[in-house]
């Protein structure tokens, strides 16, 4: 059978190869790891490759051979973002030298979930550090490890983040797919700037244990990949009950849903879809993504879809009021921060740095130059640490409720249920908001592109291109929390009815290919 091109490559491809013995998993370790030396140092996607990678790959392809396989991801390499904790020669330091050398009781659960079964870690990507809670100035994709991460769309193309170093490393096939993190946006925005595929799943679908923290109410893991059936072979791996994580216990169901099984292209047949107009916001330069929006709706009525718009949010400008909105000035989501990163650190079996608070690590990162003080500032930082509220006392609770409720019934939750809808579709750029303050899925699918006359623009530190030519969108569908499976089934049939990914290549892609290693 010929070799599959890693550009495109699919889960589904690389087992078939492996399975028919054309190559191992140790090819495709060197290949990847080949790819990203041949890149990085123009997209610093990646902060470290896994030492261990070609023995491990090594002791996989050993258990092929004897004839047991352990799954869909069986000696398929991934890269896991680097707040991911890992128990190997990896760092987990949310790309901060705060966490060099830290060392953690055990794999994350998520670590843990995906090595049982059978995927190859082959590094740590890059993210906007702290996942972007720490800075009001930085940028998407910073770090102080891992330098300045760039889409390859265009010549340095802000990749959006904070899951930044996995929507790049999948954009591009350095990896098979990539496992990042979300608070607000962290997942869904890398995903469709990236032109990939992208679940954000419910709160507490996914486990948090080790892995760093921004909010125990809103922090959610979940994939980034080139296809859906991807991001689903991974989602019914990484998903499941953990005693470690209480969030995980509200899980509905006893058996996490083969959510690969329904991917089908029937998958709209008698769907009743809402769009959330008033939801949806026209600017001066989003033009490109408000009309694919609305000729997408052509492609859902004819996959047997009913769309029913003006499915409007009910209480809009309740929400926009709520000081909850942004998560960055968030009371719970900062009362959160401080004692999960606290209980983080404390965690930490070695702690190179002696840090155990947030007053501790706001003094490291002040002082220790490659930290990037002060023209990266600690705002964000300094705003939780100066609450007046703490997790768990009658302020927090009446801000949790206010939450969400104005993150369910007076929004998403709200329209679905006045609508009696399955789901609800809105640009990727606008969905992540709506869906973080209560936990809700957002499963996101490539919707197209910017045109090649589109004016560049540079952010505030001309370090970035923050819109530009061939800059790639998403639509994005909301649903009930743990309503995955229903959703993945839709976004497999739209994906399937338009694959937008094919229509557009990124402006820089590795040259090198399995056939360069074997």
């Amino acid at each position: 059978m010929p070799l599959p091109d890693l550009l495109y490559a699919t889960i589904n491809d690389l087992q078939s190869g492996l399975a028919a013995g054309t190559f191992t998993s140790v090819d495709l370790v060197n290949a990847y790891v080949a790819r990203i030396n041949e890149v990085n140092p123009v997209l610093h996607a990646v902060i470290e490759i896994n030492p261990d990678a070609l023995a491990i790959a090594a002791s996989l392809d050993a258990e092929r051979a004897d004839g047991s396989t352990r799954g869909n991801l069986h000696g398929i390499p991934i890269c896991v973002k680097d707040n991911i904790a890992t128990l190997d020669k990896m760092n987990n330091t949310a790309g901060s030298f705060a966490l060099l050398g830290a060392i953690p009781p055990s794999d994350s659960t998520i670590a843990a979930k995906l090595k049982a079964a059978g995927a190859i870690i082959i590094g740590k990507c890059n993210l906007s550090q702290w996942a972007n809670y720490r800075s009001s100035n930085s940028t998407n994709g910073w770090t102080s490890r891992g330098g300045q991460t760039m889409g390859a769309y265009y010549p340095m193309q802000d990749p959006s983040g904070s899951s930044s170093g996995p929507g790049v490393v999948s954009s591009i096939g350095l990896v098979a797919a990539a496992v990042g993190t979300e608070t607000s946006g962290s997942i869904i925005s890398p995903s469709s700037r990236n032109s990939l595929t992208g679940i954000k799943p419910s709160v507490g679908l996914t486990s948090r244990y080790l892995v760093v923290p921004i909010s125990q109410t809103q922090d959610t893991i979940g994939p980034l990949t080139r296809t859906m059936m991807d991001a689903a072979y991974i989602l019914s791996v990484i998903a499941g009950q953990d005693s470690h994580d209480n969030y995980t216990s509200a899980i509905p169901f006893e058996t996490i849903p083969d959510y690969a099984a329904e991917c089908n292209s029937n998958g709209l047949g008698g769907a009743k879809i809402g769009i959330p107009r008033n939801a949806i916001t026209v600017s001066s330069t989003n033009g490109p993504e408000i009309t694919a929006f609305n000729a997408s709706i052509s492609v859902f009525k004819e996959l047997g879809a009913t769309i029913v718009d003006d499915a409007n949010f009910p209480d809009l400008a309740g929400y926009l009021n709520f000081t909850g909105s942004s998560y960055t000035s968030d009371p719970v989501v900062g009362a959160d921060f401080v004692a999960d990163i606290a209980n983080y650190f404390n965690e930490m079996t070695t702690n190179p740095n002696g840090i155990t608070d947030l007053q501790q690590l706001i003094n490291y990162t002040e002082t220790y130059v490659p930290e990037d003080y002060p023209d990266r500032n600690v705002a964000t930082w300094l705003s939780a640490a100066s609450l007046n509220i703490t997790m768990g006392d009658a302020d927090y609770y009446t801000a949790l409720l206010e939450q969400y409720y104005y993150g369910s019934n007076a929004t998403i939750l709200g329209a679905l249920e006045k609508y009696d809808l399955d789901a609800l579709i809105i640009p990727s750029s606008m969905s992540p908001g709506y869906a973080a303050i209560a936990g809700y899925p957002i499963v996101t699918v490539p919707l197209g592109y910017y045109p090649a006359t589109t004016n560049v623009t540079y952010n505030s530190r001309g370090t970035l291109v923050s819109l530009g030519p061939n800059f790639p969108f998403g639509l994005s569908f909301y649903g009930r929390r743990f309503s995955e499976a229903t959703l993945v089934k839709y976004a497999c049939a739209f994906e399937a009815a338009t694959n937008y990914r094919q229509l557009q290549n990124p402006y820089i892609i590795p040259n090198i290919q399995l056939i360069d290693v074997m």
